[in-house]
């Protein structure tokens, strides 16, 4: 498994903490197991194998870092997107961007035009074109406004 697969895996988580009211280490202690991606494998190749360190690490991190600051990210979301209600927004698009967000905020090892690529990318498979340009928008717009450049 590498980064990018993680990556999809932690949206997918951020997408379920969106609609329960399960805490996110409860859901990564249930999900995070063999048996659970031997059983979510059956429906979705993207569990066919199962994490390494590095990998449930890294999607440890992103999943803890979505639900803890949940609320900053969608205020993000928010507020970049124009003329749009949040409740309005595709919710895989809101666990693409929230993932992405916190990545761009949080984990300065991952640069900014990677984890953009990589959100845009994930968006290909879920959602229409019309919503991976609105997330690559909102994105951009983010970026470009709020994480100060480096040089």
């Amino acid at each position: 498994m590498n980064r990018t697969t993680a990556r999809e895996i932690a949206v997918h988580f951020a997408f379920e903490l969106a609609f329960s009211d399960e805490k996110a280490p409860r859901l990564l202690e249930r999900e995070l197991t063999a048996e659970s991606f031997a059983q979510r494998a059956q429906e979705e190749s993207l569990y066919a194998e199962f994490p390494g360190q590095g990998e449930l690490d890294y999607i440890t991190r992103l999943v803890l870092g979505v639900g803890s600051h949940g609320a900053e990210l969608d205020g993000y979301i928010a507020k970049y997107a124009k003329g749009w209600r949040f409740s309005r927004i595709d919710r895989v698009a809101s666990a693409i961007m929230r993932v992405t967000m916190y990545e761009i905020l949080y984990m300065p090892d991952v640069p900014d035009r990677v984890a953009i690529n990589e959100a845009v990318e994930i968006a290909k498979k879920y959602v229409d074109d019309d919503v991976v340009k609105f997330i690559n928008g909102i994105l951009g717009s983010f970026v470009r406004s709020e994480v100060p450049e480096q040089e």
